[in-house]
């Protein structure tokens, strides 16, 4: 694939063989003149939200080079597909992007009942090894499941990475109920796994405030045996773990688990999304031939 390049902040910078990481299936592989063009192109910032795309929060920018950037001015349907690989789309659409954000909302079907929304890079964008992150705002409510996760399915393999879970609705520190009686999210949860059911490691983290109430970076610098987990750019957890496999990026709202059931508490609407300002990826130059 060549040079895929969008004017506006949308942009791929990846373009997957012109930066070295490939297409799904594929080794990344990068030359002097891939890493001098990635590094370019990096630098042409034209808007402010674009300033800071080249290094993580907090990262030696000289470290790494960016090979995936979505700002989001349109849901580019060649970057992101709109349900995990095991389901269909569902029919009613509680996501888009707007002022420049990503938008998930919790949304009811005719049937009344809550319906999970994913948006991911499956079999359009993967990475092995680099720095992923994200800087958003969580939803709030009873229920709600928001997540930023990294995953592959090769054969009958579930390899993982949690960058970010909440469970507003879940008991203390998960989040706390307000005056309205709306539940709101106060930590999150960080795993990797090998594979389903085969945990490697993980970690509640305690923020103690209201991650529904303004955005905050979320991260993972994932190196062949370990992952540390960021927040706002400070280093949080570190798991110490072989994990080998290409993974793609995943965003998405789903209900249940520790968050319990949704309920007439939960709000709806567009009101109580979950808000992406930007994700993107970076590869450490170290593993650039890995």
């Amino acid at each position: 694939m060549g040079l895929r390049r969008l004017v506006t902040r949308g942009i791929l910078v990846a373009a997957l063989s012109t930066f070295g990481v490939a297409a799904c299936g594929e080794e990344p592989s990068f030359s002097k003149q891939t890493l001098a063009a990635a590094d370019k192109l990096a630098k042409e910032g034209k808007t402010a939200k674009k300033s800071s795309v080249r290094s993580p929060f907090g990262q030696n920018a000289d470290d790494y080079v960016l090979t995936f950037a979505d700002e989001f001015d349109t849901l580019n349907p060649r970057i992101w597909n709109d349900h995990i690989w095991y389901e269909r789309s569902h029919p009613i659409k509680n996501y888009t992007v707007e002022d420049g954000k990503l938008k998930i909302w919790p949304q009811r079907d005719a049937s009344g009942k809550f319906f999970n929304r994913t948006l991911d890079t499956d079999g359009k964008f993967e990475q092995r090894y680099g720095y992923f992150e994200i800087e958003a705002k969580l939803t709030k409510g009873k229920g709600t499941w928001p997540a930023f996760w990294l995953f592959a399915h090769p054969d009958k393999r579930r390899p993982e990475i949690d960058i970010m879970e909440a469970y507003p609705g879940g008991e203390a520190p998960w989040g706390y109920t307000d005056g309205d009686g709306v539940s709101r999210p106060t930590a999150y949860g960080v795993t990797v796994w090998h594979d389903e059911g085969v945990k490697a490691g993980d970690l509640q983290y305690d923020v103690g405030k209201d991650l529904s109430a303004r955005f905050h970076r979320y991260a993972v610098k994932w190196e062949p045996d370990r992952q540390t987990f960021y927040f706002d750019g400070k280093p949080i957890h570190t798991v110490e773990a072989k994990m080998n496999d290409s993974m793609y990026i995943i965003l998405d709202l789903w209900f249940g688990s520790s968050s319990g059931d949704p309920d007439e508490s939960t709000p709806q609407g567009k009101s109580n999304s979950f808000e992406v300002n930007y994700v993107r990826a970076w590869q450490m130059k170290r593993f650039m031939n890995q």
